[in-house]
């Protein structure tokens, strides 16, 4: 009975963190760059999931440490315990104030069957019991912290376990004479669960719930240049309402990582419990993403004329080109080209209700690849325009795409002359729309992950813009080990 009640307490647990983030090493930031909102509707979830996991426990020893009962000198020993029923009406998972979690659990019945032994001077019986434990009450608290690392710690700090009455009946050769004394074995078998079931509480929770939650991967890698650290500034917060982690959220370089030249703005969290799980995703820690790939050389693309759809007519040599910059078709006759494309800094973007929106400055270069397929710099372009984002949620990632509207060119440098750049408006729509953004979307495509534990799957997206992040909603689901 201790182990099933240690086991009902933590498998509840586990499920109600299963969609908190939490994760590496603390940091110097006041504000999270990213926050994960658990609500009292996901706490309701992972309370049914406990029912369901417990429904399907087949236990050879729910009894373990309290498999032996002395009443007086007479040892009595049970074994191959088999758990035929239980019956939960009532449990909840709360979140406590500057605590944690609350489980409680009220009017639990169990159910077990199995065999028993005894030893005493010339008596040697054995045969097979039924116990009925009745009207079982139980309180958990279960406080979540970070270590000095950032790490999440889990510790039980109360517990209390009550039984109203337990009944068993024995059967063998004398088990008529044993039933005589069940009063008393009765009251001792209560007595020893209720001892036991919080230490085998707090030991479950040490050891498997502890477990569980260092299964979130801490720091995700993106690429070979890019993580994500998820990292808590500070322990799990409870709210009379909700349970929430205030985490990092900064993308780093694998090669170098260096400090962030600004810090996360104040998020005003909304007070939506429409869904499980929440989770806020700052402009600071989309901002550290162009900065990380900024710094990692990775906002650099090159495109030649192989990558241009044949449908959009443009040919990249420079006899197409000499149409609007004559010169070209005398110092560089019948001659491929190709753009490099550059950031001279790193992007940066705004979140306010109406959406994801920045305007990036890219440089492009164009060159001539000459016979002896050296390059020959031609002209140096400043791209800007009006780029907006769609954000979704797939699989567990954060997925986008972009979308660019109308290029505005200006000439930095050229080595070619003077030439009129209205002309090329079109030229260059086609080559960022067709080129440039089919590379940017195949990449956010595949996606940055979310902060999830072991088992978690998301579902029922919610997607929402607020002032300085965007919310993204969610449903839970635990998927059991098959």
């Amino acid at each position: 009975m201790a182990l099933w009640e240690a086991r009902m307490g933590m498998q509840s647990v586990a499920v109600a963190c299963g969609a908190l983030a939490l994760c590496l090493a603390l940091t110097t930031a006041t504000n999270p760059g990213f926050v994960v909102r658990m609500t009292q509707a996901g706490l309701d979830y992972a309370q049914q999931q406990g029912i369901e996991i417990l429904a399907q426990l087949k236990l050879p020893d729910i009894l373990e440490d309290s498999r032996f009962l002395y009443v007086g000198k007479v040892r009595y020993e049970f074994s191959r315990l088999r758990l035929r029923d239980f019956y939960l009406p009532h449990s909840r998972i709360t979140p406590v104030s500057n605590m944690g979690l609350q489980v409680f659990i009220s009017n639990a019945f169990v159910e077990l069957d199995g065999d028993w032994r005894v030893k005493f001077l010339f008596i040697r019986d054995h045969g097979s019991f039924n116990l009925k434990v009745e009207n079982i009450y139980m309180k958990i608290v279960v406080r979540l912290g970070s270590d000095t690392t950032g790490k999440p710690t889990i510790s039980t700090s109360d517990c209390s376990a009550r039984i109203s009455k337990v009944r068993v009946l024995f059967s063998g050769k004398l088990g008529w004479l044993y039933s005589l004394f069940h009063s008393v074995i009765e009251s001792k078998l209560q007595k020893n669960l209720e001892r036991k079931v919080c230490d085998n509480v707090a030991k479950s929770v040490h050891n498997e719930l502890q477990t569980y939650i260092r299964t979130l991967k801490v720091t995700a890698r993106i690429d070979d240049k890019i993580g994500i650290d998820y990292s808590l500034v500070a322990p799990p917060r409870a709210t009379a309402q909700s349970l929430d982690a205030d985490l990092k959220g900064e993308f780093y370089s694998l090669a170098h990582r260096s400090p962030v030249p600004f810090s996360p703005l104040p998020l005003a969290f909304p007070s939506d419990h429409e869904r499980m799980v929440y989770f806020g995703a700052s402009s600071y820690f989309f901002n550290t993403a162009g900065i990380a790939y900024h710094k990692a050389g990775a906002l650099v693309f090159e495109i030649t004329e192989a990558m241009i759809p044949k449908e959009s007519g443009l040919i990249l040599d420079t006899s197409a080109f000499s149409a609007f910059i004559p010169q070209l078709e005398e110092m560089y006759p019948n001659m491929s080209m190709k753009f490099r494309l550059s950031t001279p800094t790193a992007p940066f973007l705004t979140i306010g209700p109406g959406g994801i929106s920045f305007q990036p400055i890219v440089d492009a270069q164009a060159y001539a690849i000459l016979p002896n397929s050296s390059l020959a710099p031609l002209f140096l372009l400043s791209l800007t325009g009006n780029v907006s984002a769609v954000i979704n949620v797939r699989s567990g990632r954060i997925v986008g795409s972009l979308d660019v509207g109308r290029i505005r060119l200006s000439l930095k440098d050229s080595a070619v002359g003077h030439f009129q750049l209205r002309t090329m408006q079109s030229l260059m729509n086609i080559l960022t729309s067709n080129a440039l953004l089919p590379r940017l979307n195949a990449r956010l495509d595949e996606g940055f992950p979310l902060p999830l534990l072991d088992r978690i799957q998301l579902s029922n997206i919610l997607v929402r813009f607020h002032q300085n992040f965007l919310l993204l909603g969610a449903d839970v689901r635990f998927q059991p080990r098959g």
